[in-house]
């Protein structure tokens, strides 16, 4: 898996793309607890499991996939 960075707070997850429309993130046990959108969402009375992203961490992996830093497999 390879860290990426959210775009807007720095905060870094693990990801994995499988296909242009699959990608796999995995929260650090850091990066839950630091995400501001996450702790605000946390803080509302959601829980943090059903928190999967948000858009600033979206653009963050987009921007790593354009800068060839996070590969997408070539369809077979």
């Amino acid at each position: 898996m390879t860290p990426v960075a959210c775009a807007e707070c720095g905060t870094e997850v693990l990801c994995e793309k499988f296909s242009a429309a699959h990608t796999q993130v995995q929260w650090t046990d850091r990066a839950a607890s630091v995400c501001p959108r996450i702790a605000a969402r946390v803080a509302a009375g959601e829980l943090s499991a059903r928190v999967r992203s948000c858009p600033a961490l979206r653009a963050g992996i987009e921007a790593a996939v354009r800068e060839g830093r996070l590969e997408v497999p070539a369809d077979v």
